[in-house]
Parts: structure tokens; sequence; C-alpha cells
């Protein structure tokens, strides 16, 4: 689960990139509950998603010129100029440069030496998302990439991340956590893209999961506003149960619904 978002490497900011915002906040706010807000021209449109006054993601449209539909994840930066420069040094490549928002922050992104895509935030005036860990709310992330061990790697160079390898029956997962932190702060896991038949067609990509409190009510509403279901639910002792959901224009994300602690 996330906690301090603050500190650096941690996930800051989620936001979605869409060819249709009005119709994916309709989605959004059916399946989660979320308000739209959009931004003025200052941001170009940028708005945010919001429960009960408290964002919990980013939105914006996008044209097949621009990018696909999709989440991205930010990861907090004291210096995204810095983290430009260590992003090139580990083997990976900056998509777009390091720019102010007004005086919200400083902004980046960039491409790992897997190939995935993903972006930092240097926050001033936004300091990230204000619900976390609650329906509705970003809860973890999870890395698919073709090399666990290369991706590890080029992380903790960046940003400093560590990590610990959970093992299972048949297999392990790799779980990271800011190097300021603990392994209280672990916020996201690392997998294998040829060990998920589910995500080997869609290719490398860093996927958001978002909490609820009833998993299965929240994939019927999924379905039923448009979206699609790409891996049913699946439950694991001691953690929860999850599910895969692409939005109606193909947005992927995932839904944890946590086991509630023992005793």
């Amino acid at each position: 689960m996330l906690s301090d978002l603050t500190l650096t490497g941690a996930p800051i900011w989620v936001d979605l990139g869409t060819t249709d915002i009005d119709g994916a906040a309709a989605f959004y706010r059916a399946v989660f509950g979320w308000d739209f807000e959009k931004g003025g021209e200052d941001v170009g449109g940028y708005g945010t998603f919001k429960i009960g006054g408290r964002t919990t993601a980013g939105g914006m449209t996008v044209t097949p010129e621009t990018g696909t539909p999709s989440w991205s994840l930010y990861f907090c930066t004291p210096d995204a100029d810095a983290t430009a420069k260590q992003v090139e040094q580990a083997g990976g490549r900056t998509l777009w440069e390091p720019t102010d928002v007004l005086d919200l922050g400083r902004m980046a992104g960039f491409a790992d030496s897997g190939g995935v895509a993903f972006s930092v935030w240097q926050p001033r005036r936004n300091k990230g998302l204000e619900l976390v860990n609650e329906p509705g709310g970003l809860i973890w992330t999870e890395l698919y990439t073709p090399d666990i061990e290369a991706g590890a790697a080029f992380y903790a160079t960046v940003f400093g991340w560590k990590t610990i390898t959970q093992p299972f029956e048949g297999g392990s997962y790799t779980m990271v956590y800011p190097a300021d932190g603990t392994p209280d702060d672990m916020f996201g896991g690392l997998w294998p893209l040829d060990q998920d038949p589910v995500e080997q067609e869609a290719g490398v990509y860093w996927m958001p999961y978002f909490q609820v409190a009833d998993i299965d009510a929240v994939v019927e509403k999924a379905r039923t506003s448009g979206g699609t279901v790409r891996a049913e639910r699946m439950d694991l002792a001691g953690v929860g149960a999850f599910a895969k959901l692409a939005d109606p224009y193909g947005a992927r994300f995932a839904l944890m619904q946590p086991q509630p602690p023992q005793g």
C-alpha cells in the first residue's frame, strides 16, 4: 500500500490520457464515483478526478498523433533535471524534457531500460494525490517488463528503490519501496511479461491498481458501462482480491479489494 507520497521514487500522481475525456469521465464516475473537474486554458484543459473534493487522478485528451488511451504513473523527485540525467546514465531515455507546470510543479517523461514509459513530478504547490489507499484511490502499481533484474537495477540507479522478493508456489514476486522508506512503504511489484498471457499482447507498461470495497460489484459496473474485463477476479490469501480491466477507450487498469486485517 502507498504511504508517504513525498519520498523520492514513491508514486505521487497518476493520470489518464484518453480520446474522449467526457466519455471517460462518465465511465469512471459510474465505476468509482469520481467527479471530473476540467482545467482551464492555462493547463491545456487538463483536469482532475475527485472524490469528496480530494484528488484521485488527473485526466486529459490525447489524439492519435500524441498517444493511445492509457494510464500514466508519476514518481516523486526532488529534482526533475537531475533525474533526467540519471535516467540517461542508467540506460533509459527522455521522452519529454523537464518542464514547469505553472507554480504547481515540474515534470518530465522517460522510458526505462526496458522501454517502459513513466514520468516524474517535482512537487511545488501541487503535493500529489490527495486520496490513496481508500475506495476509488490508487493503492498499488505493477511493472510488466521483459527483464525483472534489469528493471529493478534501472530504478535502483534512478530512484534508489529497494526490493523484496516474496516466494510463492510456482515462482516469486519482486516488490519495491523507496530508498528512504521501509518495507511498510512498498508500493509496487515487478512482473515478467512472458509469464502473463494477458499482458504479453499488450506489451510493457506500468499498471495502476485502484482500491475498491466490493470488487464483484465494481467489475459488473465496468462491464455495463462499456469497459472490458481483461482478467477475472483472482483471490490471493492474506492479500485480497484482484481483477484487470480496460475502460471503453482501451486504457488498462486494475482493481484491488484488500483483505481486512486479521484480529
